[in-house]
This record gives structure tokens, sequence and C-alpha cells, in this order.
């Protein structure tokens, strides 16, 4: 019994009570830290310690980690809208581009053609052949003109014909005229109007122009007409005829100008009778 006394004495020293040491953690109600006993087990204090710090390390890590990893995801997506984004750009440039150059080739081509067009056209001179004239009367009397001045007085009229011919093989054209002159020197003694007229691709008309004058004065020169006694008289001819060719539509319209001038003989025996004019007539 004594030993076993001893035995207890002795062993009562090797096993003395383990204090009890405290962990601070953060509360997620409040920013204060709560005071919680912790009993180190019997084995080892160091190894619990240490457990306990790995813990809260690794979720600190952890957090850092998922933070890192967030933000290279977003840096990501930024990146790829950005490479959209000059992507997008870029094709639009690309477009805008493409517009342009087929503007600007098609504008050249279609100027190409025009001129083309423009340089074959002006071969293509429409021709005109002055084919007769016909006098149905010419009377010299006295008479007084608008301001009351006594002098002779010439009335006239007569027809002249002549041949219109568009040599166009693609185009028509459009014709206008200056009036047409009758006259004796320089004095106007009768004025023809020419219609204006359409003439279609590689064709030709005969037209018709009514020359009159009524009692138009003659003053100085009624002394030389009267002089003549029923013997010829040299009259001129002439006018001017514009045509417009429409080539492609109103984009390319040629202009060409025929100036004729005739010499004719009006002679009394010959009235009513057609004088032919064409070799008299000169073509600019």
């Amino acid at each position: 019994h004594a030993k076993a006394e001893s035995e207890v004495t002795s062993l009562a020293p090797e096993s003395p009570n383990r204090e009890a040491y405290y962990v601070q953690s953060p509360s997620r109600e409040s920013n204060s830290f709560r005071s919680t006993p912790i009993h180190t087990p019997l084995g080892s204090p160091a190894r619990a310690s240490s457990s306990s710090s790995f813990k809260i390390g690794s979720q600190k890590s952890n957090r850092r980690h998922d933070g890192t990893e967030f933000d290279a995801i977003e840096e990501e997506t930024l990146l790829e809208d950005d490479d959209d984004d000059t992507e997008g750009r870029r094709t639009r440039r690309s477009c805008r581009c493409y517009s342009l150059a087929f503007a600007v080739g098609f504008l050249a081509l279609f100027s190409f053609f025009a001129l083309v067009l423009f340089a074959v056209s002006r071969n293509q001179k429409p021709i005109v052949s002055m084919k007769s004239i016909v006098f149905d009367s010419f009377v010299i009397q006295a008479g007084t003109d608008a301001t009351g001045v006594s002098t002779d007085m010439v009335t006239m009229n007569s027809t002249v014909k002549f041949h219109f011919l568009n040599k166009g093989s693609f185009f028509g054209v459009g014709v206008t005229s200056t009036p047409l002159d009758l006259s004796y020197s320089a004095l106007t003694l009768a004025v023809g109007s020419v219609d204006e007229f359409y003439q279609g691709r590689k064709s030709g008309k005969i037209v018709t122009v009514a020359v009159t004058g009524r009692e138009i004065p003659l003053y100085g020169g009624g002394a030389d007409l009267r002089s003549q006694n029923g013997a010829p008289v040299p009259l001129t001819i002439s006018f001017t005829l514009r045509s417009r060719g429409y080539v492609l539509g109103r984009l390319v319209k040629p202009k060409f100008y025929n100036r004729i001038l005739c010499s004719v003989i009006m002679d009394p025996a010959l009235m009513n009778l057609p004088l032919p004019l064409g070799p008299n007539c000169s073509y600019n």
C-alpha cells in the first residue's frame, strides 16, 4: 500500500493541469472580436495552433485566388470587347472603301463610255440638201412705211424645200433653225420660219418652208428692182440649222450646225415653177 501511494505521488507532478488559452476570431455580425476558450489536446498544442493558422491562411488564399481569377476574366472580357470593336471598325472602314472604289470606278467607266459615244457621234453630222424654190408672186408697188415715208413696197410669196438626213446610227436629233432670209443685196425681202422637229436615227425628211414678205419698204433699192424691167433678179437664201443629238438620254448631247447659203435667180417668166437650188448652195 505504501508502494502505491509513492507511485501516485511520483506520477502527480508529471501530469499537471493544462491551462486554457484564447483565440480571437472576427465576428460576422459586428466589428468586435469574441474570445473563445480553446483547450489544446494533451498531445500537441503546437500542431493544433498550426492547423488553425493554416485554415485561416488558406481561406485568405482562396479569397485572394478567387479575386485574381475574377479580375483576369473581366480583363479578358474587356480585351475581347475591344477586339470586337476594332474588328467592327475595320469591317465598316473596308465597306466604305469598297463603296468609294466602286463609285469612282463606275464614274470613270461611265465617263469613258460617254466620251467614246460623244466622239463617235461627232462623225455622224446631219446632212442638209437644198431642193428647190417656187416663186408664187412678186409685186412692186408704191406705198408708205410705218412712219409715213413714201417708198416702193414689195410683196412676194415663195416656197423653199430642203431635205434633212440624220446619219446617227444610235441617236435621234432635235432640230431648230434661224429664220430663213430671202434677200436682194443686203435688203431682206421675205422671211420664212422653220418649225422645230425631231428626227429619228438613220432617217430623213423633206422640210417645206413658206417664205413671204408683205409690203417690205425698198427705199433706195426699189429703183434697182424697177430698172430691171422684167429681167431676172438675183436673190440670196441664207439660214442656219441647229441640231442636237440625244446620245445617252440627256447626258451626252452633241450639237451640230449647218449654215446654208444659196444663190437663186427670180425670173418673172418662171413663176410658179420649181427652181433647183442644189448646185448653187454652199453648206458650212
